[in-house]
Parts: structure tokens; sequence; C-alpha cells
């Protein structure tokens, strides 16, 4: 009897290289990776992909460069961190994405999505230049590298141009080289607004330092800190993404301060990312201080504003300075990303469902709705370089809130607020929905002012609900 012809089993050649480039950067093991499917299965973004997250792990073990580095995908993450967060591995999945576009880019690779090349150099020449960023001059950077967009989302920016939302000068900030130390109480909590809280979030920043100042948190804003560097740094210059926030800690620690509170939450994820690398990396480390001139104690710690407020009055204090409480407001808490995840980064114990903002409201008399997109992606960076996937997701968030009967939805991230309120008027809802910072909610709680809290920039009209409810 002859034997059976079986078809050979094609040979699939593994080229180790990139795979090895990859562990020597960021000492991940591409080849720990056991194809779960959990990193895509959460993704976000995972509709707007060529291949898959699991997909490209999987032609990193192989070596297949030309799939990695000529794919969409790792130029369209959105940094929301859920990959590295649920992968069983520990794999620092968007940290191996934000490899590959560098990567890509050292072997002459044309960016497969250009409008977030043009846009990570954009916002480091203009943090480079400023000392932070300057978002007209972002946006006026952007337009002009597409001509073809010029008049894209030019709504959105008279919008915000009439709400004041724009800073139109920039002003230019150097850290100090040996900041004296202040003369500050034990129990003052250096307060970092970051750029946005200065320009497009100063409803955030008024009604951040008013609830604060009602709660007997004494804040003080350091003198020179600069811009974290937020996603664009930590995708095009590793570098960068370590000394613009260990900048910062090295100001906060030299003025005499033992915690520093963002009310940004790429801020606190970005300054938190480079504590965990220099505590981790004693080559980093080492390489910042001399950078930097400076020998950290890592004595600062930093917190979200939620979590600030939560520690230092939390719900007795709040409940004790209610005096409108809100009754009958029915509210969506939305952390977003970067506030809890990834948890080895943020030191958060409930990553995937926080509970901090829902206690401070409630003790305010609010009524929280309970839902189940609380930490989902809005979009983040990706609102100035792909505005249509940014609109699909955050229109999302609000029809999901609405249909939790929510009146209003709480956020605590400039950029989240960007996503969920300025662009509701383009989102097709038969019906807009305010979105407020917690911030303002807690205002009005305490008695303050539409005026002191800001509500007057808020562009999806909160003041018809508030005024139903008997709030102002």
């Amino acid at each position: 009897m002859e034997k059976e012809n079986l078809t050979a089993t094609p040979i699939v050649e593994i080229r180790p290289n990139l795979a090895q480039r990859v562990e020597r950067e960021l000492g991940q093991n591409v080849y720990l990776c056991y194809q779960c499917v959990k990193c895509t299965s959460g993704c976000p973004m995972s509709e707007f992909f060529d291949w898959q997250p699991n997909q490209i792990m999987r032609a990193l073990q192989f070596g297949q460069e030309e799939i990695v580095l000529h794919s969409v995908t790792p130029w369209l993450c959105a940094a929301c961190q859920t990959c590295s967060t649920r992968c069983p591995q520990g794999l620092d999945i968007n940290g191996i994405m934000e490899f590959l576009t560098r990567e890509a880019l050292a072997q002459g690779i044309k960016p497969k999505v250009p409008e977030v090349a043009v846009f990570n150099r954009a916002f480091l020449r203009q943090v480079r230049i400023w000392g932070r960023l300057y978002e007209p001059g972002l946006m006026v950077e952007m337009k002009l590298s597409k001509p073809r967009s010029l008049f894209e989302d030019l709504d959105l920016y008279v919008r915000m141009l009439r709400k004041r939302k724009v800073g139109f000068f920039p002003k230019m900030v150097r850290p100090p080289r040996r900041p004296r130390p202040r003369n500050v109480s034990t129990q003052a909590i250096a307060y970092y607004p970051g750029c946005s809280l200065h320009s497009s979030a100063k409803e955030f920043d008024r009604s951040a330092r008013a609830v604060c100042e009602t709660l007997d948190m004494r804040m003080v804003e350091p003198e020179g800190w600069v811009c974290c560097g937020s996603s664009a740094a930590h995708r095009a210059d590793p570098s960068d993404a370590l000394r613009l926030p260990l900048s910062n800690l090295k100001l906060m620690e030299q003025s005499g301060f033992a915690e520093v509170t963002m009310p940004c939450a790429a801020c606190f994820n970005r300054h938190q990312a480079a504590l965990y690398e220099i505590r981790h990396h004693p080559q980093k480390r080492q390489a910042m201080e001399n950078a930097l001139d400076y020998r950290f104690q890592d004595r600062v710690r930093v917190t979200t504003l939620v979590q600030a407020i939560d520690i230092h009055a939390g719900t007795t204090k709040v409940s004790e300075r209610t005096i409108k409480p809100l009754n009958g407001l029915r509210v969506a808490c939305y952390y977003g990303c970067l506030m809890t995840r990834p948890p080895v980064v943020t030191g958060v114990s409930h990553v995937e469902n926080p509970t901090e903002m829902e206690r401070l409201l409630e003790a305010a008399g609010a009524e929280v709705v309970d839902w189940s997109y609380k930490t989902t992606c809005c979009g983040a960076a990706h609102s100035l370089t792909k505005p249509e996937i940014v609109i699909h997701l955050s229109s999302k968030l609000i029809r999901e809130a609405q249909k939790a009967s929510a009146d209003v939805v709480a956020v605590a991230c400039p950029l989240c607020h960007t996503n969920l309120d300025a662009r509701q008027f383009q989102m097709g809802l038969e019906k807009p929905l305010p979105v407020l910072y917690f911030t303002q909610l807690l205002g009005l709680a305490f008695g303050l002012t539409p005026s002191q809290i800001g509500l007057e920039k808020n562009l999806a009209d909160p003041f018809p609900l508030l005024r139903s409810k008997g709030f102002i």
C-alpha cells in the first residue's frame, strides 16, 4: 500500500530581532503572550483597527515587521491602558504600541495615521517652546498640516471662543533650577492644575479652588510647573515622558510639599507613571537624576483631586458643608481611563469600579445611578486627530447614561469633559445631557454661585435642568 501523501505544513520562521528590541527598551517579553485575547476583547478602539492587539502581539512573536510596523493599530491606540490592565501576563501592551510607532518612524516608514504623528510633534514643540501646552498653537499647527480640513470642527472652535474657553496668549514658563523651600504648613497640598485648567477647562479650575476652600483644604499652586507631556511624550519621546513630570516632582519636593493633587486624570497618570519607572528601573532613575541635577527623595504623594477631597475632607465634611442638597438629581459618575489604569501605576484597588466620586456626591445629596461605563474610554486625545472616533465613542457614553436615567454626567478630567460636553452638539442626540465637573456639583450643594463654579462655560447648557430642580 502506498503511503498517503500529506500536505506539508508550511514552516514559519521566527525572527526575534524586533522582540529583542522591545525587551531592551521596555523590558517586555512579548513571548509571554499566550493569545487569551483579553487585550482585544476589552479594547474600545478595536473596531477601527486593521490588526487586533492580540494579532499584533502574535506578529511580534514571529518577527513579522511588515505587519506590525505598517499597521494603523499602534497609531490609533488611544492609550486608555485597558489592555495593559487586563493582560494576565502583566504585559504593557500600550507601551509596546507606543514603541512600534517610534520604531516605524526610526526605520523611515511613513506613519499610517499621519494626524497622530503631527499631533505628537506639535504638542511637544509647544511644550518645549513655552514650557506648557499652548492649546491655540496646537490647534493651528494641526490645521495647517492638513489644509483640506481647515474648516473641520470650525463650529466647535467658534462655540469655545464664545465661551472664552481658549487662552489667546501663551506664557513662557521654566521650572526654577533651585527653588527655595516654601513656608507651608504640613496641611498644605500642592495644586498642579495642568495646562488645560489654565485654558479650555477654566471652569474646572475655578470650581476646584472654590470647593477646596469651602472644605478648608489649603491648596498652593507652585510657581514654575511645566506640562507633563501627556500621551504625546509617551508615544514620541520616552525621555521627555520622564523628564517633564519628574521636573515637577523635583519642584514639589524642593518646595517642601508632602502631597500634590492633580485635577487632570492624564496629568495624574503621567506623574504616577514617571514615579513607577524610577522606582523599578535604577538606570532610568540615575539618568534622570543626572539630567535634572537632583537626587529624588520620592516623598511626595500624587493624588487625583477626587482622592484628595475624599482623603482630607471625606463624606462627613462634604455633608456638613452642604446647604443645598442635590436631592432628586440623578448622576452618572464617569472616571474615564487614566484615573485608575493600570493599577500597578495608579495604586488604585478597584480599577474597574472606583467609587470615591459616588460617595462624595451622595454625601451632597445626589442620587447616583448604576451604570457599566464609568471607566470606558471616550476617545481621549483623538479629539484633535480623529474627531469622528471620539464622537462615536463619546456619544455611546452619553446614550448609555441617558438609558440609566441620569440627569447629568459627573466627570473629573478636562479631556473627558471636552469630548462628552463640547462635542455633544455633533452627536445627533434627541436631547442633550449636561456634563458637569464633580466639583461644580459639589459647589452647587455648598451654595456657591454659578459664576463661582464656572457654569456659564459649559457647552451643553446645564441651566434649564438646574433651574427645574431648584438648585439655582
